[in-house]
């Protein structure tokens, strides 16, 4: 860093462990996950987000300000208020009960029905709707067919392929009896079935396409669903294949260096345990200028989104 100076920073992050949301039909763990409401943010998952938020603050000690000066999904705006409470920790000043460490922080959110920025993937877009069609009709796409789903689940539909993914990590991490066909061998392909999936929701055939009406109408912190993540990477070109686990975190640092020039830099933090993985931009080096990023993501930014998804007004 001695040659560049720190001028900005973004992070997009997933929300921490929540509650499964769908159940294949014979789940006996319904009722438990209906007691703490369905895609409710876990103790886990606040302490993950809080981490995150511990995290980042340690990464930018010497760019963030010491205290938070004041300038509807449930799970991701407890993840943004979990990290945030780790972000900004309270200042001696700021304490407004020794008892209760915390200070609220406002988070903003538009309605689901009118969020055409971090719901991905957006329900009202007839072209895309169209786009999906195409690839799940696709040749390719149904030579990786899931075939095998029905038999486990009764269902070869995208909810089930939502429960299996929910099924496959919550017991994990909530110590939770799992039936005895889900073998580690079920379990696996469970998780290949859902990242297949996720990729023909944004990528697999006419990515392009799919990354301007999805992934590139985004506009500091940002905590989204899985399938932002993924939107996200994929209209970047740098998706690893994987599902983004909880609290998953992709860094964007804009830096000046001494002649002036702008450059981009990128991070995936996808392991609390090790330091975030960096990416590159296809067609730039790591260290990108702004000019050649700019020109590189171009293609899928989209201007009129609403004209594009052929949405009539």
């Amino acid at each position: 860093l001695t040659f560049f100076k720190k001028c900005s920073k973004k992070t997009v992050f997933r929300h921490g462990d929540d509650t499964p949301q769908e159940f294949f039909p014979t789940d006996k763990h319904k009722e438990v996950a209906r007691q703490q409401g369905y895609g409710q943010l876990t103790k886990l998952g606040i302490q993950k987000q809080y981490e995150l938020g511990q995290y980042t603050r340690r990464r930018y000690s010497h760019f963030l300000s010491i205290a938070y000066k004041h300038t509807d999904c449930d799970q991701t705006l407890m993840s943004a208020q979990a990290s945030l409470a780790g972000l900004y920790p309270l200042t001696q000043s700021q304490i407004w009960n020794p008892k209760i460490l915390w200070q609220p922080i406002p988070v903003h959110t538009v309605p689901l029905s009118h969020d055409n920025l971090l719901y991905l993937p957006f329900p009202h877009c007839p072209e895309y709707n169209e786009l999906l069609k195409e690839t799940f009709a696709t040749r390719d796409f149904q030579r990786q067919t899931y075939s095998s789903l029905p038999s486990i689940t009764g269902s070869a539909s995208g909810y089930y392929i939502q429960a299996s993914h929910n099924f496959c990590f919550y017991p994990d991490i909530n110590n939770y009896t799992l039936p005895v066909w889900a073998t580690h061998g079920v379990r696996t392909k469970l998780i290949k079935l859902s990242e297949l999936l996720l990729q023909a929701e944004f990528g697999f055939h006419k990515q392009i396409q799919k990354s301007r009406l999805q992934g590139g109408n985004n506009s500091y912190m940002k905590s989204f669903s899985i399938s932002t993540i993924v939107a996200l990477q994929m209209a970047l070109n740098v998706f690893n294949g994987k599902l983004p686990p909880y609290s998953a975190c992709h860094f964007f640092e804009l830096y000046q260096e001494k002649n002036g020039q702008y450059t981009i830099e990128m991070y995936y933090r996808n392991n609390s345990l090790r330091d975030p993985h960096p990416l590159t931009l296809p067609g730039c080096k790591f260290r990108c200028p702004l000019e050649r990023f700019t020109q590189l993501v171009s293609p899928v930014l989209v201007h009129h989104w609403t004209r594009e998804c052929r949405i009539k007004t």
